[in-house]
């Protein structure tokens, strides 16, 4: 694999890789519509990749997800399908394609849930079209490597936070939002924030997840929509209360009640370890610390 195109390379995540593999692809918007067969077709003459990480996808925190279901479902489906199909008929012999732990069941019968358990129930309504994407995705992946023997793989992340995440956006993910509320805050501020604070979820650090990858290209050759999450599993109210010790804000947060979404969606780590050894996941309270730096340093 000479050649690693990496789709999504201005999002999030894509930046992050691109300073730990600066010799990949990356590609983004601005090079290529994926939503456009054409223009992935094009991308796939331009670069004649070896492999395909995709993490290319519109995203959004609760709000984003709750108020643009038809985007969130329709751009998600056609930028995946074409990607993987792309590959295909470019001769692209390796994808290993992002998931998301929301593409599983709203509730399950055991927690930590695993990767056999995915399609036991319905999503989350809070991000049913972006999770039903997901599982279109994960489905595509795994007919392709059925149907001609492809290494055609998935994995599934967890919530994903640190250095470089979309803190000005206002339809952010929580913990961004959290840092740049508690950045703006004023000693003893009151601070709003929606549900109840009650929820339960696995933060993954942003760096864990981009060391993890270039090991998953080699070694993940299953069907498994293998899950990547960190061993701790907070609740909104704990991970408030960590990043108030850390920003020494003294604050008090106000719980609106709307909005909890999905009460706990914990993944299972299992399968990941097994694969690439007992990696050691960055904890959540150095994780903030670092992001909580990263941001206050940008001015």
């Amino acid at each position: 694999m000479k050649k690693v195109l990496v789709t999504g390379g201005s999002g999030f995540v894509g930046r992050r890789l691109a300073l730990l593999k600066p010799d990949w692809t990356y590609v983004s918007s601005a090079d290529y519509s994926l939503d456009s067969y054409k223009d992935t077709q094009l991308m796939y003459r331009d670069i004649r990749p070896d492999a395909v990480i995709h993490l290319a996808s519109v995203v959004g925190g609760i709000r984003a997800n709750k108020n643009n279901p038809t985007v969130f479902f329709e751009k998600n489906i056609l930028i995946n399908l074409n990607v993987v199909r792309g590959a295909f008929e470019s001769n692209t012999k390796r994808v290993l394609a992002s998931l998301s732990t929301c593409a599983f069941p709203d509730t399950v019968s055991h927690y930590p849930f695993n990767e056999s358990n995915i399609f036991e129930g319905s999503p989350s309504d809070t991000n049913l079209s972006y999770a039903m994407s997901k599982r279109a995705l994960y489905v595509h992946c795994n007919a392709y490597r059925k149907k001609f023997n492809l290494n055609y793989s998935t994995f599934s992340p967890s919530n994903i936070y640190g250095p470089g995440d979309h803190f000005l956006d206002p339809d952010s993910h929580f913990i961004a939002a959290l840092v740049r509320k508690l950045s703006h805050a004023k000693l003893g501020d009151e601070i709003d924030m929606l549900g109840t604070g009650n929820p339960l979820r696995q933060q993954l650090y942003v760096d864990d997840l981009i060391h993890i990858l270039p090991r998953l290209l080699i070694s993940h050759n299953s069907d498994a929509p293998l899950i990547i999450s960190p061993d701790e599993n907070l609740s909104i109210k704990e991970m408030c209360e960590i990043g108030n010790k850390i920003s020494q804000k003294d604050v008090r947060f106000k719980f609106n009640g709307e909005l909890d979404g999905q009460f706990r969606k914990d993944g299972s780590n299992s399968l990941l370890k097994k694969m690439i050894g007992n990696f050691k996941f960055t904890t959540f309270e150095e994780g903030f610390r670092k992001t909580y730096r990263h941001y206050s340093n940008l001015g």
